[in-house]
């Protein structure tokens, strides 16, 4: 999505106890980096929690978030990110990240989510009519959702606003999200994905000359 030229708008990333640490790495520490973005600035990182309070993610790191969720709204927000976490499958606990994600996409803010998050939104009634792809279609169909017609299998999938992805493939998960945020020119976003991906060597002179 577009934004003025010296605007910087928020990815919110989401933060609760047992978060999947390893599933959003990919994608917040280069939204965060200015290299081989096409036009840097244009982005800031922030964490958001049920509140204030510290979690811990499922690899013990300790985070305090930035802000709570009664704190943000989609009209300051680029983007809103959804990690997996064994929460989302065992109690209602981060069912409130569900209803901002219904929140953000009414407003056309897009919203990422990967693995556990799939099927907080698919409990949301949020899967039901777009594309989408998880971590196993019985995976999500175990929620009782209506959408099992329009599951995908995918690394990750880009429908509108609504990105999502499966536990294993954070790489794609990231490709998608610097896709829907403009982030690189689209042949250093392909070098970047061969790169992460795949270990192309040939890819990494695409890189050195974007960020020259």
């Amino acid at each position: 999505m577009e934004t003025r030229e010296h605007e910087t708008k928020t990815v919110y990333v989401a933060v609760y106890d047992t978060w999947s640490d390893w599933e959003v790495g990919h994608a917040i520490a280069h939204v965060n980096s200015a290299q081989w973005q096409r036009r840097p600035g244009r982005y800031q990182v922030r964490t958001v929690g049920a509140s204030t309070e510290p979690v811990t993610t499922a690899g013990g790191v300790r985070i305090v978030p930035d802000v709570s969720l009664a704190g943000i709204s989609p009209q300051e927000a680029a983007l809103l990110i959804l990690p997996g976490a064994v929460l989302w499958d065992v109690s209602d606990d981060l069912a409130a990240f569900g209803h901002a994600a219904r929140e953000f996409l009414a407003a056309g803010v897009p919203v990422a989510a990967i693995c556990g998050a799939t099927a907080g939104l698919a409990r949301e009634g949020l899967l039901d009519d777009r594309e989408h792809t998880s971590a196993a279609a019985e995976y999500l169909a175990a929620t009782g959702y209506q959408g099992g017609d329009h599951y995908l299998e995918a690394a990750a999938v880009t429908t509108g606003d609504l990105i999502t992805a499966g536990p294993t493939e954070p790489v794609a998960f990231a490709r998608e999200i610097f896709a829907k945020l403009d982030l690189y020119e689209p042949h250093v976003l392909d070098a970047w994905y061969r790169l992460f991906a795949h270990s192309d060597a040939s890819a990494f002179p695409v890189l050195m000359a974007a960020g020259s």
